[in-house]
């Protein structure tokens, strides 16, 4: 059995999924069960196209706020919070503590 040495764990959003997804499409002409069935997912739930998501995650890095890591920006941009209180539903799910000043400051950069 071959050993699995991983090099280097990055978080993948969905509408980086999505761009992947297609490419391999367009490569092998068809995808496989288990790639359909997350490519059905992705379409359903991914809001923003590569481009913008992009542009979205280098405002909110610009925004300098403390201790918040690029999987919480990804997860962020996943789900697209329009309110404060969505925003820490969504934080609640890690060990994260962000200031009252930062979150609204994210959910504006989001809301534009």
């Amino acid at each position: 059995m071959s050993k699995v040495e991983i090099l280097e764990k990055i978080p993948v959003s969905l509408s980086e999924l999505k761009s992947e997804l297609n490419t391999i499409e367009k490569r092998d002409g068809e995808l496989g069960f288990r790639a359909g069935k997350t490519k059905e997912y992705v379409n359903a739930f991914a809001n923003l196209s590569k481009t913008a998501f992009s542009d979205l995650k280098k405002q909110l890095e610009a925004l300098q706020v403390p201790r918040l890591k690029e999987d919480h920006i990804v997860k962020i941009l996943d789900v697209m919070p329009k309110s404060v209180d969505e925003l820490n539903v969504i934080l609640q799910g890690y060990t994260l503590t962000v200031s009252k000043e930062n979150v609204k400051s994210i959910v504006d950069v989001l809301n534009k």
